[in-house]
């Protein structure tokens, strides 16, 4: 028997520069880059009321006056803006500023510039049927390389039989590569740094107290992080 989704709130990292997809984030956030005549922010969206979560958070920095407007246009989710428009905070601080517009906990958060297609459960439903508050401050949907499009590094994390994350030794390979797509606790954010940091540092104290868990993707994921991604992604989809 599945779970109900964990939350039905999500928090939609919108607010990064996007220097590496330049020059096409020279006039326009990255989250309006178009991947098969679609903005890059539009897959989340859509995966998240695909699943039934009813409101999101989206976060803004770069060129925020574009995203904002685009963003009216939508009915669902409903959706709130969390400004950063005086400063860029990363993901950690980013979360931050966001989490008096989150009333919930726990939450979903998921990068905006992510494709990918679904296994047998929607991701956020796979999220919700393995998230135990009891054990874990974070809950991440990880993807091993074979099912990674585009993505040429040599991994992020291990997962143990538990499911608890460890990250990749310096100049190792690690089998589970992070897709942007998380469970968070107001817990993994307790007495957090000020300003702006990542979400990294709470994931440290996280693996060191046993409590970062991840749990494999069975669809398929689409690292667009860079111009020369676009085409073979939008191949790809074509034929799916």
């Amino acid at each position: 028997m599945t779970k109900p989704l964990a939350s039905d709130v999500a928090m939609v990292m919108a607010a990064g520069i996007g220097k590496r997809m330049r020059p096409l984030t020279a006039t326009r956030p990255k989250p309006l880059v178009r991947v098969a005549g679609k903005p890059l922010i539009d897959y989340a969206l859509d995966k998240l009321e695909e699943a039934g979560v009813a409101r999101a958070v989206v976060n803004v920095h770069y060129l925020p006056d574009q995203i904002e407007a685009y963003l009216e246009q939508r009915q669902h989710p409903a959706i709130s803006i969390s400004d950063e428009r005086d400063a860029l905070l990363e993901t950690g601080g980013g979360m931050i500023r966001a989490l008096p517009l989150i009333d919930a906990d726990p939450f979903f958060c998921v990068n905006s510039d992510n494709i990918w297609l679904d296994g047998p459960r929607n991701a956020f439903g796979a999220l919700s049927d393995a998230w135990d508050p009891e054990k874990m401050d974070a809950l991440l949907l990880l993807v091993n390389h074979a099912r990674a499009f585009n993505f040429q590094g040599p991994g992020d994390f291990h997962l143990d039989q538990e499911g608890r994350i460890t990250r990749r030794r310096p100049g190792r390979i690690a089998p589970f590569i992070y897709t942007g797509l998380q469970i968070v606790s107001h817990r993994l954010l307790r007495d957090a740094p000020e300003g702006s940091f990542s979400t990294g540092e709470l994931w440290n104290r996280a693996i060191a107290e046993g409590r970062l868990h991840g749990v494999s993707h069975t669809g398929l994921w689409y690292e667009v992080g860079e111009p020369q991604m676009i085409a073979p992604t939008e191949a790809a989809l074509t034929r799916m």
